[in-house]
């Protein structure tokens, strides 16, 4: 159990909160594996390389990323104060969310699984 008045305990957690700019997508319509493709390729990159990378790639994953990493953008600027030149991609990272399970009938009676993946994604951003 924590010490403390609940007041103190909240701010202590918030003391320790991250102050970088960030946007979440959850229960994307896409697997881990599918979206990380993406991901794999802005990390680490300026966020207007990532925006080009994005823009051009033929992928699914990849205009529900440049959405996010629009809305990531927007969050430094407006919340943050932060220049949009100087940003770059810090983290970005797909988590499992959860599976819709749907039943596809096949031969002689029989009923196949099919798994439709969701997942939780996150882009992190930070200055220069």
């Amino acid at each position: 159990m924590a010490k403390g008045h609940r007041s103190q305990i909240k701010r202590e957690r918030n003391a320790q909160k991250d102050t970088r700019p960030s946007a979440k997508l959850s229960y994307a319509r896409v697997s881990v594996q599918k979206a990380c493709f993406v991901l794999d390729a802005i990390r680490g990159k300026d966020v207007q390389t990532a925006l080009g990378i994005v823009t051009y790639n033929p992928r699914y994953a990849s205009s529900l990323i440049k959405k996010l990493l629009e809305s990531a953008i927007a969050n430094a600027e407006n919340n943050n104060n932060m220049d949009p030149a100087k940003l770059y991609v810090e983290e970005c990272f797909a988590n499992k969310g959860p599976t819709m399970k749907r039943v596809k009938p096949r031969a002689q009676g029989r009923a196949y699984r099919i798994e439709k993946r969701m997942s939780h994604i996150t882009v992190v951003l930070n200055e220069r």
